[in-house]
């Protein structure tokens, strides 16, 4: 086992060119002269370490290691780091030193600590090998061992005549421990001879059992990594559907018993499905798919209502969170009345200059926070507005729309089951036929299942029949309603025309009357203005007139009106105005390009000449 080394304190190693070393004390590091034995004695003991001479005997007999005169140094023991091979973890900043190893058999000094570090070649995957070049010529395996097996367990050596050979560690990290080592000059025993003399070359080496058992961990590693993966997916995947069995009678009746249960109905429901989708519908088994059929339609009405218990539930909640709102922005006014309160000049004059600062920032972080909630809650009323305005809207048509279509529907479902229902009975009389043939090819008419058959079959025609003569009756009844409301609705459309006829006749009539006041106007027979919505529209393009007294263009005066009423024709008013002489006259304004018709008001002139 090597020997444990100490720092004595900062010593310089001299390699000389016959391969003597000689130990030189440095003068620089330390000022106290080596001739003096009670220093050099209370230097060490305040190292904790046993006092030595220059020949190596104990200058204080009777030194004990675990008392130091320094405060704060521990004394040194052989268990701290840095006594070993390998020393502890250095920062990357800090220059590495390292220091000379003794072994039993040999030596070990180390390199130039200005010179560059030793060059490597690329680390193989998983390398567990190192080659060890500058042995000395007469070193042994067992030296080779001596000096390598610090580093870890040696597995094999490989040893050539030619100064050089092959270690195999146990484990990878050790090999990091072993490149250390490399630079070292190696001495045997005190030996200066060049064949007891060697420096260490330790690098990397490819061997094919560190790549076959990197291989194999890598190989292992992705199997596990495989493992996992098809774990994870195993548990994310979600589980597969149970398996549905095949159609039969026994089976159909428990399907239509579970389509009847609330709980059970999407099982029922998936299983009748997959029954249609594989194709067991026949003409045997079609009327058991009807019923089923019809016992999941019977399942809407409950589904609608469960929808709109759980909209019910909805608009509850939002009530309360908007009652919970405005509660909360009841609160924030007052606490913003409160800091607008104490802002005012007869509290405000009493705080200090960070007490108003204070209350400045806090009003203004509570008037932030209202306005945000005060936004949400308008926007929440506003989507409430839109929304009762969009179902008024859709109201309004809808009730136009329903009381057209809703008889037209009901004609429509009624020729839909009168359709479904002739289906159905030919099926029926298929299977009669079919039954028929059947016993008249096996010429058993004793047997009573058939006739049993028979006479049910010939119970469920008649009552089919019976049920398409009542539907037939009721779809004729429908169908003379909607022609009774087709009639109806033309006899209203009738009236409004014959009011709407009436009215223009009165509206005539009263003009009339106006004019037959004036019987001047009425030998004339050249009355302008022919109704009272001519009237009106003169008016109101006097007025118009009136306000621009340098005229408008026809196009300028229709715009107006246009507002007013959209049905008004540009040359209904040109016309109109073109009769009225006195009241409205036109004029050409502007040169060239620019020359346009304009009409303007000229009522008081034509009232002094009529």
């Amino acid at each position: 086992m090597p020997r444990n080394f100490k720092w004595l304190w900062v010593y310089e190693i001299g390699i000389a060119a016959d391969n003597s070393r000689t130990l030189n004390v440095d003068s620089t590091a330390m000022t106290l002269p080596m001739s003096d034995p009670t220093a050099w004695a209370t230097a060490m003991n305040n190292l904790g370490m046993a006092p030595l001479g220059i020949a190596g005997q104990p200058i204080l007999p009777d030194f004990d290691p675990a008392l130091g005169m320094m405060t704060g140094i521990p004394p040194i023991t052989p268990m701290m780091p840095g006594l070993g091979i390998v020393p502890p973890p250095i920062p990357p900043d800090m220059p590495v030193v390292k220091e000379i190893i003794h072994c039993k058999s040999c030596t070990l000094f180390p390199p130039n600590p200005n010179l560059p570090p030793p060059a490597t070649r690329e680390r193989p995957p998983g390398c567990k090998t190192v080659f060890v070049g500058g042995l000395p010529e007469n070193g042994t395996e067992q030296i080779i061992v001596e000096v390598f097996e610090q580093c870890g367990e040696i597995i094999a050596i490989r040893k050539s005549k030619k100064n050089f050979c092959h270690i195999r560690f146990a484990e990878e990290y050790m090999v990091d421990k072993a490149l250390y080592l490399s630079g070292y000059r190696i001495r045997l025993g005190s030996s200066t001879d060049k064949k007891d003399t060697g420096r260490l070359h330790v690098d990397f080496a490819q061997a094919r059992d560190d790549l076959y058992e990197w291989e194999c961990k890598q190989r292992m590693l992705a199997r596990e990594e495989r493992h996992r993966r098809r774990m994870e997916e195993e548990r994310l995947r979600p589980p597969s559907p149970p398996p549905v069995v095949h159609y039969s009678d026994h089976e159909c009746s428990i399907v239509a018993e579970k389509l009847k249960d609330d709980s059970k109905f999407s099982e029922a429901v998936q299983t009748l499905l997959t029954w249609i989708e594989r194709g067991e519908v026949n003409r045997r088994s079609a009327n058991n798919f009807y019923s089923m059929i019809q016992s999941a339609n019977s399942h809407v009405r409950r589904l609608v209502n469960e929808k709109a218990a759980h909209e019910k539930d909805m608009e509850e909640a939002k009530e309360k969170f908007k009652q919970a709102l405005s509660g909360i922005l009841i609160q924030f006014e007052q606490i913003v009345a409160v800091y607008h309160s104490a802002s005012k000049q007869k509290a405000w004059d009493h705080f200090t200059k960070a007490q108003r600062k204070n209350i400045s920032v806090w009003c203004k972080q509570a008037e932030e926070i209202r306005n945000i909630h005060n936004d949400e809650l308008m926007g929440i009323r506003r989507e409430e507005e839109m929304e009762m305005s969009d179902d008024e809207i859709e109201e309004t048509t809808e009730t136009k729309e329903t009381e057209e279509s809703a008889l037209v529907s009901q004609a429509e479902a009624l020729k839909e089951e009168n359709d479904s229902l002739r289906w159905q009975l030919d099926a029926y009389r298929n299977e009669v036929e079919l039954l028929k043939q059947e016993q008249g090819k096996a010429h058993r008419e004793d047997d009573p299942n058939k006739e049993q058959q028979l006479k049910l079959l010939q119970q469920a025609l008649q009552g089919m029949q019976q049920h398409l003569l009542k539907v037939q009756e009721e779809y004729k009844r429908k169908e003379a309603e909607l022609e009774k409301i087709k009639d109806d609705k033309l006899q209203v459309e009738k009236m409004l025309e014959n009011l709407k006829e009436k009215e223009s006749c009165a509206s005539r009539l009263c003009a009339s009357s106006q004019d037959s006041d004036y019987p001047l106007e009425k030998t004339l027979n050249s009355c302008p203005i022919k109704s009272e919505r001519e009237a009106l529209l003169v008016g109101i393009i006097s007025t118009f007139l009136h306000v621009h007294p340098f005229g408008a263009s026809i196009e300028y005066i229709c715009s107006y009106l246009h507002r007013l009423d959209n049905k008004i024709c540009t040359s209904d008013v040109e016309c109109l105005m073109s009769r009225l002489q006195h009241t409205f006259k036109q004029e050409m304004t502007g040169v060239g390009a620019s020359l346009e018709k304009r009409w303007k008001f000229c009522g008081f002139e034509g009232l002094k000449l009529t």
